[in-house]
This record gives structure tokens, C-alpha cells and sequence, in this order.
């Protein structure tokens, strides 16, 4: 199991943005309401770090003209995301439209940032992540911002690095980082409280802003209030399109409420009807899931158990899905095996042992630990020998395999 990163993959396919600039009236954001958002590193605890998988598919724009013929040469690619020219030409569209501007033209600059580090492999380095910042001191969202700009520039932020917090790192550039997540907050805030018609909220936007907060939450980024108050603006969304979601969109989501439980959000009773909803449609939409979401779903009921949250659309939900470990046992690469089997023997440590279709599922992944063990490294190991030893302490049979 990879302890350098959690979550889900940043990639998704990049699609038209067809808005025409003007086409909302909201008033003008204030701005943030933190200028300084104090950060510190979260320990990354063994056995919760999930496999890559390829995200929901966003709704954010193409990238930015300004790159639609990029260099090979990574240097290049990112000198001309730094250009002043870039940002006047954003501050123009932005000062011409006033309170009538969607957001538009930034939403498709970020985008860029993400097909950047996309190409590159990597996240932005802090040298990357240094000047980039210093730059966008006037990349301010507004409340006038439309949905699909919002949840496009959040995600694609958070996808390339940008509010990663990096040791040691400038004040100035953290105050520009905390002022411009601050701002985007709010802006989402906001726009939660509006009628979802008004607003063009949708599910695939839900699902990529709560991604993306539990990416920065896993990264790094402290639980303000107002990070707080933003995820829970957007659970009744959640619940309000639970018919929306397909299947790739209700694993991210589970997996995201997931890993914000497990860094402390508080399990409110609009939490538990978000997932309640989630798991219900989950086991409806059990034979749509891949090998990576399979595993993926598996980590995060298990987290949410080891969290005190064991309801019976959890249970039914993880009975769901353990015949499908078995009928897609092939897919699995190791990295999923070593999670899967982290998470079985981590239901079963919490009293989940006689759980249907638990022993088959155990007993279809450990052969593949013998088929791939080259590809295991030290910390998959360690992994693997305690979730071996907690299913024989909890009456796996010591079978030759």
C-alpha cells in the first residue's frame, strides 16, 4: 500500500465548456474570510492508502488557450502558464463583465495547471508551486461565479497541488494560498444556499468538490469552520441527487466522506442521510463497479466502521460487494489486493467475521498474493502480514495457501 498518497487519480477527460459569458447575476463575493489558514502535516497512518483510479469525469472547460500547443519541453509548459499576460487578460475579462462574470475564463486557466502536472506525472513542485501562487494574488473567485467554473477550479487546483502545503513556504505565498481557497469556499457557500435549479448544481460537480476537499483534508489542509460549513452545504445536495450519481461518481463520494470522517468531520444527521442514500444506491448499482472501485468502496466502509458507523445499508452494502471480489478477482492489480485484503481483515477485527461472502472473497485474493508478490513493496508487505494475522486471529482457517 503507496503511504504517499490516498484517494482517487486527478485524471478525467476534458470537455467543452459551452457557457456564454454573461449568464449569471449574482452579487459579488466578499472576499474570504481567513487570510491565513493555518496548515499542518497529517500523519500518513498504514493501511488507508487506496489505489489510482480514473476520477468522475469533470465538467471543466479545455485548457487554456494560452497552452493549446504545448512543448514537449516541461520547462516550457510551465513558463507559459506563468506568463503576466495570462493573468491581465483574466483581470480584463473579469473587470469588463463586474458582478456579471461567470468565472469562465479562470475555471479554463486552472484547467491548465491540472493538464500540466497531468503531462508532467507529478504534482507542482514547491518551486512550481511558489511562483504559480505569487501570480495568482488576484485570481479571485466571486459569488457571481457559475457552478461549473467553481467546481472546475477547485478541482483542478487541488488536482495539480496548488494548496498543498510544502516546509518550509513563504508567508506571502501562504496567505495568497489560504486567501484564494477562502475565497472559493465561500463562493461555494454561497452558491449552495441558491436554488440547485438556479445555480446548475449538479451531481457530477458534487462529487468532484467533495473529492477535492477530502484530496486537501488528505494532503495536508486543516479542517477550518469554513471548510467545515462548505461540505456540509453541499450534503443535502448529495441527498437531494442521489438518483444523479452513476456508479464511478458514488465511489468517489464514499470515498471522500470516508477519509473526512477518518481526519474528524463530525457525523451530523445530514451526514448520515448523505450516506445513507449513497449506500442504498450503491447495492443497486453493485454490478457496475470495476476492480478499482470495488476496492475503493471496500476502504472506505471499512473506515467508516472503524468510525462507529456500522448501519445496516452498510452492512447490506458490504455484502454486496464481496461476491464481486470474487467474480473479478483478475483485475486486480497488487496495490488493490493489499487493500482489499486490509479492509476484510479489518471488518472482520470489528466483528465482522461471519459477514457473508467474507471467507470466499479471502480466499479467491490470497493466491494472487503468491501470483504478484514481486510486485509487493515494504510497506504492502507490512500491510499484508497484519491483515493475514488479524483474519487468522479472528478463525481464518491456516490453509496451505
Amino acid at each position: 500500500m503507496d503511504g504517499s498518497s490516498a484517494g482517487i487519480s486527478d485524471k478525467y477527460s476534458r470537455s467543452g465548456n459551452d457557457d456564454n459569458q454573461p449568464n449569471d447575476h449574482a452579487p459579488s463575493s466578499r472576499r474570504g474570510r481567513y487570510r491565513c489558514a493555518t496548515v499542518r502535516q497529517w500523519a500518513n497512518t498504514p493501511c488507508t492508502a487506496l489505489g489510482r483510479d480514473e476520477f468522475y469525469h469533470s465538467s471543466g472547460a479545455r485548457s487554456s488557450q494560452h497552452l493549446q500547443c504545448r512543448s514537449v519541453n516541461p520547462a516550457q509548459d510551465f513558463n507559459a502558464l506563468i506568463k503576466q499576460e495570462i493573468m491581465d487578460d483574466l483581470l480584463s475579462k473579469s473587470d469588463h463583465f463586474g458582478h456579471r462574470y461567470n468565472g469562465k475564463n479562470h475555471s479554463q486557466f486552472a484547467n491548465s495547471i491540472k493538464e500540466y502536472t497531468s503531462a508532467a506525472k507529478r504534482p507542482l513542485n514547491r518551486a512550481e508551486q511558489s511562483q504559480l501562487i505569487r501570480m495568482l494574488q488576484n485570481f479571485i473567485p466571486t459569488r457571481s461565479w457559475n457552478w461549473r467554473s467553481l467546481t472546475t477550479t477547485l478541482h483542478s487546483l487541488t488536482s495539480a497541488g496548488v494548496f498543498t502545503p510544502h516546509y518550509p513556504m513563504d508567508e506571502r505565498v501562504k496567505l495568497t494560498q489560504a486567501h484564494l481557497l477562502s475565497t472559493l469556499l465561500d463562493a461555494i457557500i454561497f452558491n449552495c444556499s441558491q436554488k440547485p435549479q438556479a445555480r446548475n448544481i449538479d451531481a457530477r460537480g458534487i462529487a468532484n468538490l467533495l473529492w477535492a476537499m477530502a484530496k486537501l483534508v488528505d494532503k495536508g489542509q486543516k479542517q477550518t469552520p469554513e471548510f467545515n460549513e462548505a461540505v456540509v452545504a453541499l450534503l443535502p445536495h448529495v441527498s437531494a441527487m442521489k438518483d444523479q450519481f452513476k456508479a464511478q461518481g458514488i465511489a468517489n463520494l464514499l470515498w471522500a466522506m470516508a477519509k473526512l470522517v477518518d481526519n474528524g468531520l463530525e457525523q451530523t444527521p445530514e451526514f448520515k442521510e448523505a450516506m445513507g442514500a449513497l449506500l442504498t444506491h450503491m447495492s443497486i448499482q453493485k454490478d457496475q463497479f470495476n476492480a478499482q472501485g470495488i476496492a475503493n468502496l471496500l476502504w472506505a466502509m471499512t473506515k467508516l466502521v472503524d468510525n462507529g458507523e456500522w448501519t445496516p445499508e452498510l452492512k447490506e452494502a458490504v455484502a454486496a460487494l464481496f461476491p464481486h471480489v470474487n467474480a473479478q478477482k483478475d483485475q486486480f492489480n497488487t496495490q488493490n489486493i493489499v487493500n482489499l485484503l486490509w479492509a476484510i481483515a479489518k471488518l472482520s477485527d470489528n466483528g465482522q467475521k461471519r459477514a457473508p461472502g467474507l471467507n470466499e472473497a479471502v480466499a479467491a485474493l490470497l493466491p494472487l498474493v503468491n501470483a504478484q508478490k514481486d510486485q509487493l513493496n515494504a510497506q504492502g508487505i507490512t500491510n499484508l502480514l497484519w491483515a493475514i494475522t488479524k483474519l487468522v486471529d479472528n478463525g481464518l482457517e491456516r490453509t496451505p495457501g
